[in-house]
């Protein structure tokens, strides 16, 4: 499984028409990415890994994160089982708690000690027949504690919405030898203007999720930076510019420990998939 270099979150690949996100993943790999990840906040995700690995021959598709109060460890375990089976070692199991707001949406109160839950949840993965492996498996790690979870039960980590900063403590937490592989989010455009018309409501949907909003307050943010959605913050999390400037940050996340980073193309329309500028990008990062 290689997990080196640069891949590509994707919510079209996801959720987008299923034709176009084969043809797009089996160009993807053409391009010399060596990964895609696909979000996890309802339906079947397992069905979606399928198909995009059905659509490629080497590249990894991960889940960026699979939710795990949406899934029993069993029925994890047999879709790994079945998918690894069927496409040898590509499928990479990204785990997270997700986020109160959202777990709490269609059932009050089932949101509860994360820790456990995250904890519980892998002692099913080990115990199941055939179980998932800690090599195949990373956290959504973000915090001390979940960081010190994922460095004795998985692989790796796959953190969200973080800066160069942020993988240079997990490499810190994690030491040699596990994967940090963070997602980073780019705007292609010509100026802040234009990055700001695209990303700040984007940016502004996550300031509600505690999670989030705690994890940027560690690395020095301010409770301002947060509630304005600061030009400060907004730089930090979002790279934008031409393909110089992508690539720069890119750097940046490897010169602090990152194996490999997966960029999220934003654009003004979210639900397309923007197939231009994952060209440019594989012309400039690979």
């Amino acid at each position: 499984m290689d997990l080196s270099g640069v891949g590509v979150w994707s919510i079209p690949l996801r959720f987008g028409d299923p034709v176009e996100a084969a043809e797009a993943a089996a160009e993807l790999e053409e391009l010399g990415f060596s990964a895609v990840w696909i979000p996890d906040i309802g339906g079947p995700v397992f069905d979606a890994v399928g198909r995009l690995l059905a659509a490629t021959r080497r590249m990894v598709v991960a889940t960026g994160v699979l939710n795990l109060w949406m899934h029993t460890p069993a029925d994890t375990a047999a879709s790994y089982a079945s998918l690894s089976a069927a496409h040898g070692d590509r499928f990479l199991l990204g785990v997270g708690v997700s986020h109160a707001p959202m777990v709490d949406a269609s059932e009050p109160g089932r949101y509860r000690r994360p820790m456990a839950a995250m904890a519980a949840f892998l002692d099913g993965l080990d115990t199941a027949e055939p179980s998932v492996p800690a090599e195949g498996r990373v956290l959504a790690a973000l915090g001390p504690k979940m960081l010190e979870v994922a460095a004795k039960r998985a692989r790796g980590v796959h953190p969200y919405l973080v800066t160069p900063e942020h993988t240079r403590r997990a490499r810190e937490a994690l030491g040699n030898g596990a994967l940090i592989l963070p997602e980073q989010s780019v705007i292609l455009c010509s100026g802040a203007e234009e990055a700001r018309a695209i990303g700040t409501d984007w940016l502004r949907r996550y300031l509600a999720l505690p999670n989030y909003a705690n994890n940027w307050l560690r690395l020095g943010f301010s409770p301002e930076d947060l509630a304005s959605v600061s030009d400060r913050l907004f730089d930090a999390l979002i790279a934008w510019g031409d393909e110089e400037a992508i690539r720069r940050r890119v750097d940046e996340h490897r010169a602090a420990g990152a194996d490999h980073v997966a960029v999220q193309v934003l654009a003004a329309d979210q639900n397309a998939f923007p197939r231009e500028q994952w060209r440019r990008l594989a012309a400039a990062l690979l």
